[in-house]
Formats: structure tokens, sequence, C-alpha cells
């Protein structure tokens, strides 16, 4: 491992990440082509937040946490933590003092591989956590990792400044180059919606919106009242 501290990373521009947050991951995920998402190992501590922040990525040693030390000197107003180990390791490795420290700099939020504790804390000071379990066993402070160098968070690589989005729905990497262009799509997914919803509400079927009649019947999907069915299927 090469242990760096990288400390000049670039970002992406505020009121774009901002104006993706709004979206939420599941919208972005599917207006970028069903790709960024980490996957279904990391859930959320709490309930209904929803945030959005250029990632200062950390790469620790199992059950140490000296990086992420040395991660919040480089961390700034609308950040989000992203943190993993060379291999697998649950051991709580974050808790509410880090949180404090990260609060203060404007730190929007933490994704993690590992353990977290402290958790009532967490949730009473509104730091929103994403990680792969809670742990009250802590760790060492003993081996040098890595601080904004590119990791892998579950299904996705994340470099340091790209924009991670997070909510109920999970965590999603959107790459620094690809902001503009996910904004751009997500925007025109969510009017698309909007007009979808209006169709809906006024009685239309998604059947008919999406022509998927059509569909059904080209796969064999047959229609049978509830007499023709027995029909077929009368039991011996």
């Amino acid at each position: 491992m090469n242990t760096v501290v990288v400390t000049d990373i670039e970002r992406a521009d505020a009121a774009m990440i901002d104006a993706l947050g709004v979206h939420g991951v599941a919208t972005v995920h599917e207006a970028m082509g069903r790709t960024g998402l980490v996957g279904t190992s990391l859930r959320p501590i709490q309930e209904g937040a929803r945030i959005a922040g250029s990632a200062v990525t950390v790469l620790c040693w199992p059950g140490d946490n000296l990086m992420i030390h040395a991660a919040i000197e480089q961390c700034r107003e609308g950040d989000v933590l992203v943190v993993t180990t060379v291999s697998p390791s649950l051991d709580g490795s974050f808790g509410e003092l880090f949180a404090t420290a990260l609060q203060r700099r404007g730190v929007r939020g933490l994704v993690t591989t590992g353990s977290v504790r402290d958790v009532g804390d967490l949730r009473a000071m509104g730091f929103p956590v994403w990680s792969a379990a809670v742990n009250a066993q802590g760790t060492v402070k003993a081996t040098a990792g890595a601080v904004n160098v590119p990791i892998t968070v579950g299904g996705a690589v994340v470099r340091a400044g790209d924009v991670i989005l997070a909510d109920d729905d999970g965590v999603l990497c959107v790459p620094r180059g690809d902001v503009k262009t996910a904004l751009d799509s997500a925007d025109a997914r969510v009017a698309k919606e909007a007009e979808s919803r209006a169709a809906y509400l006024a009685g239309e079927l998604s059947l008919d919106r999406n022509r998927l009649r059509g569909m059904l019947e080209e796969q064999g999907v047959r229609y049978l009242t509830a007499a023709e069915y027995e029909v077929e299927h009368v039991r011996d």
C-alpha cells in the first residue's frame, strides 16, 4: 500500500452537488443507467436522512482507525467521509467523538464498510451514517493507511472528489466528471415522472402509459375470468 495523504483534491460544483442530493439515490441511479450503487451491504443507522457531498476517502487497516484521524484534517464543508479497510473488518472504528470533529468542519456524513458505535449519540446529534454494522468493539491506532486515494466500497470504486449520495435507499457514487450529465439526466427523469404521476392520479394505468400490454401478449399472457381459470385447473 502507498501510505499517503493527498491534500489537494478537486471537488464538483457545490450547487450541482446539492441539486443531485434533492433527487436522491434511486432517481440518480436510474438516470445514470443503473450504475454507481455501493450495494445492499451498507445501511443507514437513522431514518429520513438524505445527504450529498464530495468524497474524502480513507483506506485503513483492519481494526485500526489511525487514518480516520488523519482524514479529518482534509475534510471541509460539504464533504462526506468514505472509509474502508484493506480486508474486511467490522470493528467499531467510528463514534461520537469523530462525528463531533467532522460536524464542526461541516462534513455531511459518513459512509463506511466497517462498523460504528455510539449510535444513540450519533442519531441525537444528527450526524448521518451508512455502515455495514454496529459494533461496540473499538480499534487501535497503529498502522498507516491512505487518505484520498481510490477505494472500493461494495460494488463501486470511489475516488476522492466523487459525489456521494446517500439516503434511505442506500449509497451511490457519481464520478466527479459525470456530475453535470447525471444532474441533467436526473432532472429529465423527474420531469417525466411528474407527468406519469399526474396521469396515474387521473386514472391512467401504467400498463397503457408504458405500452406494456403488447409485451404481455408477446409473452403469452392470457386474460381469463375466474370461472375460465377454474375450468382449466379442475382438481382431481
